[in-house]
């Protein structure tokens, strides 16, 4: 099976149709898992990019959206563990039908989330803490823990199936591909979500968006459970505990360390403003606009578009940076990953109310998922062959580790200081994480 798919992805991986080829030539069991994660990234993207809109509009400020961005920094960080040991005690098929199930239920409690009302938590008593005062929606955050739950179990199969089935002069290739398919959910889900904010406004029209993740979650779990056969799949088995992880980090390749520290620092600078782009465009620039052939659309309503012209190039730039990382190698790719990323809060938070110039900000800004595959071939490269996964795992637990107060960081400077403040600040240190790969990450040069 792998090496029928390995070929398909190297011969025809670089084209559309071919990214396509490859994904059908997948075995069946592989294939059911697949369209279980786009099925789960199509509910995820509708949703969890406006969710923190939904709690501005229930009272939240920007020090409780960014305690709910580092609470889901945490759960990302941490599920994995607690979900593969759940995964060995009762078997793969049935933990993602469990965690299937969570990840659904979710869904509805964030539907459910003005019902439940709720809490204020007074700060004025901590010195030295200018916020006088947090307003956590309480559903919100018990949504969160729910929905996130089949997330823990994409990366690895990801990861395992692309190194099994491409050569490794090939990984940035074949990660494009899988990246490609995957990321299709992400171009449908937001221009999803529009329709509905379009039609219905946003209260109305984001709580039909989240009945829809739901319907999807649902018909995804039912199908995975009478398709999917895990009689000899691995995933959930990869980490074997505390000491196992420890031992992974030590033994780390010596390539990855100045990976691992640029892609932190990038990835906290991304994670103190990522949940703020969505307040940044429908409240703090108010940007709507007019569209041939659709009409108005109000901010709340563009967002979703400005989402799905992101990933159009992203996804149109993937397989293309990919080949070229090819010929010049993946550290050049990956750097000007790095930099968009880097760049564009501060780009963003100085804009015009302009569609126009707003939306090529966001094209701009699809950019940092060209370097993705090259990204993701740096981390497995240089791993042995059978190790992969432990260096997989062992790498993205330090990084979301270290990220996971970020969002939090964001949010006190968003709400204690000023908007331009964090966005600058975040920019700032994402051109130091880059500047580090690519000052240090001499053992990736050509």
């Amino acid at each position: 099976m792998a090496d029928a798919a390995g070929e398909t992805a190297v011969d025809d991986g670089e084209s559309a149709l071919g990214t396509l080829r490859a994904f059908f030539a997948l075995e069946r069991d592989v294939l059911v898992l697949s369209v279980a994660m786009f099925a789960f990234s199509l509910g995820f993207q509708m949703t969890g990019r406006y969710v923190p809109r939904y709690m501005s509009l229930l009272g939240a400020g920007g020090l409780a959206i960014g305690l709910y961005g580092t609470v889901g920094n945490l759960i990302s960080a941490v599920y994995p563990y607690p979900g593969g040991a759940v995964s060995d005690r009762i078997g793969s098929r049935l933990a993602l039908t469990a965690f299937g199930l969570a990840s659904t239920v979710g869904f509805l409690v964030w539907v459910a989330a003005p019902l439940v009302g709720t809490v204020t938590v007074d700060l004025s008593v901590i010195p030295l803490v200018t916020v006088e005062a947090v307003v956590l929606p309480v559903g919100i955050f018990l949504g969160l823990f729910l929905a996130q739950a089949w997330k823990s179990f994409g990366l690895g199969a990801t990861f395992a199936v692309v190194k099994q089935a491409v050569p490794p002069e090939r990984l940035a290739t074949g990660f494009a591909s899988t990246e490609t398919v995957r990321r299709l959910a992400f171009l449908v889900g937001p221009l999803l979500a529009a329709a509905l904010i379009a039609v219905f406004g946003f209260d109305l029209g984001f709580r039909a968006v989240l009945l829809v993740a739901a319907a999807f979650g649902l018909v995804a779990t039912v199908v995975q459970h009478v398709l999917y056969d895990a009689s000899e799949d691995t995933v959930g088995k990869s980490f074997e505990g505390i000491s196992a992880v420890a031992e992974d980090l030590r033994s780390m390749p010596p390539a990855l360390p100045p990976l691992l520290a640029g892609d932190t620092l990038v990835r906290f600078a991304n994670g103190m403003v990522y949940v703020f782009f969505v307040i940044v465009v429908t409240e703090f620039l108010a940007v709507d606009a007019t569209l041939p052939l659709v009409g108005y659309l109000s901010p709340d309503a563009l967002f979703g578009v400005l989402l799905a012209v992101e990933m159009m190039v992203a996804l149109a730039s993937m397989v293309p940076m990919a080949r070229l990382a090819d010929r010049v190698g993946l550290k050049p790719v990956v750097a000007l990953g790095f930099s968009v990323y880097a760049i564009f809060p501060i780009l963003l938070i100085n804009a015009p109310a302009d569609p126009v110039i707003v939306g090529l900000l966001f094209a701009f800004s699809g950019f940092r998922f060209a370097g993705l595959p090259a990204h993701k071939a740096l981390i497995v490269g240089p791993a042995e062959q059978d190790a992969g996964g432990r260096v997989t795992g062992a790498y993205y637990l330090l990084r979301n580790t270290l990220t996971i107060p970020s969002a939090l960081v964001g949010g006190y400077l968003y709400d204690a200081v000023s908007p331009e403040l964090a966005f600058g600040v975040a920019t700032a240190i994402g051109l130091v994480g880059t500047g580090v790969f690519l000052v240090f990450g001499r053992e990736f040069d050509p």
